[in-house]
């Protein structure tokens, strides 16, 4: 897909090394891999899916990293049957010649000892990538096995390794004919020993396959999976403005093109795209070296105040903010933005937990001229949609005020009440927000069945009425004057928007609990959507969890079976083989009674609960638009290609 005219800046991936020479010399050696296998998390992050998954990406990333260095421009990621993973790329191919200081092949020193590689000099690659920075030796020492084949000079390398450990040396054969060119494939097989999961998730890779084909434009990322014969291929010609489009896809925008611009100073290139639409969520993206910096950092600090000081200054000297009586906040800013920062750049300092980022002083300023100069332009010559996007920035800024006396005017009231949590809040015992969990629970009648089925020390039931407010659709003003909602936000005690404080959380478990329906699975999408939308670091810290109670009952005299689909109750049919079997079916957790939803759905022994989660933002979004947003057509076909998913549909 090639870009509209002067539409795209393309990503400045040409920082480029190919004038140095990728051999055994360019490999350092800083120490062993002994550790690696005693405390994989260390390494990897952690041993559930999240860390089985990081093991493709750091295979990928030094494939991404040939292609940032101009060596290669497709890379191949196959799920194996077997549930091993292959990556294939036509990069320049690991060194194979004989390591100077180790005596042994370039291709074995990378394989098995850490922090050994091309990226610890700025001559070899002047950009790497890779979040935890440990190389594919780490994935080579949490596999069962491991086999790389690197393609060089007419000729194929090959060498095997078990839980990181050669099986044999390297060997050599003539390249079959017809094959040419240079490149590396790794197959490896995650233990099962070290990770408490080791099946892949097609939909977890895709998401970073196609966060790295955006990021790196022109380069090629085939998806595949052998298991159910399903593939997928991206590329993106232009570029982080079709990340944007991307992120716009299915929303009214202001604009048609997206405005984009692209800089390098001191050895930082800074690429942006932004595009705004007619919605209340921002959905901005940072990245450096193709990291996703979640937590942002100095370049998205440029970014904002660059994006808050260039929209203010235009508005005051356009005569634009006269009749308004509200100040603009940055928050108004980014109503309705979609953007992407992608920075390149040698030695970036990493801070935070996880190492998501950015701590760089300097990067800030770069990326603030790049921004202000980049927009100043873009104004001058496009008016018009300067006045759109000023308009809806004061929207927002007259939208926030509303609700800021909204809630003072509550508080007030709370005060003169005398007390501040919901009257319907069946509160719990325990004050330790960590032991405390709240039940959001789908009506009344089940809400009575739940307060008296929990467990009163350190379970919460909040029971809300009918369908709360649609936040795709609405700005904050009229989603606090929602009275559910309202009840949700106080009950939880962390507020929202900028008075958010995560530390005032009264319960670390906000189970969902609705009826097993149709009705029942679109307050659960509302409750979603509200929470991701407007509480969205509650899922970010893993918080939000959502109930599973039962579908079935299958009884037989004194034996009882829970059964939550139609397979588990056909084989509690088949285990109970009786005669006089009753099958019940719960169209509503109401039609339980209170130890029935005690046992099966509320007892932390017994129960099985869904914990909700972000891993691929981007995904998320999308989603929560088609669903939950303006247009109809997208949401039908959405619709149609997923019904044969559905397992249980009560209609």
């Amino acid at each position: 897909m090639s870009p509209e005219e002067g539409e795209v800046g393309l990503a400045p991936s040409a920082i480029k090394a190919k004038g140095h020479h990728y051999d055994a010399t360019s490999i350092q050696v800083l120490e062993g891999l002994e550790a690696v296998r005693k405390r994989p998390a260390m390494y990897i992050g952690d041993i559930s899916a999240r860390g089985l998954h990081h093991l493709v990406y750091e295979v990928v990333d030094n494939s991404v990293d040939e292609a940032l260095a101009g060596f290669c421009d497709q890379i191949t990621v196959t799920i194996e049957k077997d549930g091993s993973v292959t990556v294939t790329d036509n990069g320049r191919g690991i060194p194979v010649d004989m390591h100077a200081t180790t005596k042994k092949p370039a291709l074995e020193v990378v394989m098995t000892t850490l922090h050994a590689g091309g990226k610890f000099d700025s001559k070899t690659y002047k950009v790497s990538g890779g979040l935890h920075g440990v190389g594919v030796s780490v994935v080579n020492a949490l596999s069962e096995w491991c086999e790389v084949e690197v393609l060089k000079d007419g000729a194929v390398y090959v060498q095997r390794y078990e839980y990181g450990k050669p099986t044999g040396p390297m060997k050599s054969r003539p390249a079959e004919k017809g094959r040419k060119g240079t490149g590396t494939t790794t197959r490896f097989m995650p233990d099962p020993k070290i990770f408490t999961e080791t099946s892949f998730h097609y939909d977890t890779l895709a998401g970073r396959m196609r966060e790295l084909a955006f990021l790196n434009s022109g380069l090629l990322i085939r998806l595949g999976d052998a298991r159910v014969g399903k593939s997928t291929e991206y590329v993106y010609k232009g570029g982080i403005a079709e990340f944007v489009k991307y992120l716009n896809q299915n929303k009214n925008v202001l604009h048609a093109r997206p405005v984009s611009f692209s800089r390098e100073r001191d050895g930082v290139a800074v690429d942006v795209s932004i595009q705004y639409n007619d919605g209340y969520v921002e959905s901005v993206y940072s990245f450096v070296n193709n990291i996703n910096t979640v937590e942002g950092g100095t370049h998205l600090i440029g970014f904002r105040s660059a994006l808050t000081r260039t929209l203010t200054n235009y508005a005051e000297r356009e005569g634009m903010t006269k009749s308004s009586k509200a100040s603009v906040a940055g928050e108004d800013v980014r109503e309705g933005l979609a953007a992407v920062i992608s920075v390149k750049m040698q030695n970036p300092q990493f801070e935070g937990q996880t190492k998501t980022k950015l701590g760089n002083s300097e990067v800030k300023g770069i990326v603030e001229s790049t921004v202000g100069e980049g927009l100043r332009e873009y104004f001058e010559e496009n008016p018009s949609v300067a006045r759109k996007i000023i308009d809806k920035m004061l929207a927002a800024a007259r939208a926030r005020e509303a609700a800021r006396k909204a809630r003072e005017l509550a508080r007030r009231k709370t005060i003169l009440d005398g007390g501040s949590l919901p009257g319907k809040l069946a509160d719990c015992a325990f004050d330790d927000p960590g032991l405390c969990e709240i039940y959001i629970v789908e009506g009344d009648s089940a809400g009575g069945t739940a307060k008296q089925g929990r467990d009163r020390r350190f379970q919460a039931v909040l029971p809300i009425r009918g369908k709360i407010l649609n936040v795709e659709k609405a700005r904050i003003d009229k989603v606090l004057a929602n009275e559910e909602i309202r009840s949700i936000i106080t009950a939880l005690g962390a507020g929202v928007k900028e008075e958010f404080d995560l530390t005032k959380l009264r319960y670390h478990k906000i189970i969902l609990m609705t009826d097993a329906d149709v009705d029942g699975a679109h307050i659960r999408t509302l409750l979603l959507t509200f929470l991701y939308r407007e509480l969205r670091e509650l899922v970010d810290h893993g918080h939000v969890y959502i109930a599973q109670p039962p579908l079935f009952m299958v009884k037989s005299g004194k034996d009882e079976i829970y059964c939550f689909d139609e397979k588990e109750r056909d084989e509690a049919l088949v285990r109970l083989g009786r005669k006089n079997l009753q099958v019940q079916r719960y169209k509503g957790l109401g039609e339980m009674n209170p130890e029935q939803l005690w046992k099966t759905t509320m007892n932390p022994e017994t129960r099985t609960l869904l914990r909700v989660n972000s891993d691929d933002a981007v995904e998320a979004d999308r989603i929560f638009t088609i669903l939950m947003g303006e247009q109809v057509e997208p949401r039908r076909q959405f619709i149609e290609e997923n019904a044969l998913a559905v397992r249980n549909l009560d209609v």
